[in-house]
């Protein structure tokens, strides 16, 4: 949601004209329907205050993405000697080596 649209649908809510909440804000009709067209961006700033004059807050939040990596297991690796590590390495391309198309061999059993 853009910043207009947000403020469009706060105005609407309340059922206050562009008209009026210019005048709320001392500015002009069309300063507040430019922002509601998303021709100017305003400020958060500004849109917080215009949002206030109608009655709402503004709410910006953070929140960590998620990379799809495990965090706990990054710790369990990190936790282990180096020796460990390249054993623990080792075993894994053992392993690729050992399975290396058999994931593929079986989806073409499975479809025959």
């Amino acid at each position: 949601m853009t910043p207009g649209q947000l403020l469009r649908d706060a105005r609407r809510r309340h059922g206050v004209s562009q008209t009026s909440l210019a005048t709320r804000a001392g500015t002009t009709q069309s300063a507040i329907s430019r922002i509601e067209r998303d021709r100017v961006s305003p400020s958060v700033e500004t849109l917080r205050s215009l949002l206030h004059l109608l009655g709402e807050d503004l709410e910006l939040v953070s929140r960590e993405r998620d990379t799809g990596i495990d965090r706990t297991l990054i710790g369990q690796r990190l936790a282990l000697s180096p020796a460990e590590r390249v054993q623990r390495g080792l075993d894994f391309s053992r392993f690729v080596r050992r399975n290396r198309g058999a994931a593929t061999a079986s989806v073409k059993q499975a479809s025959q």
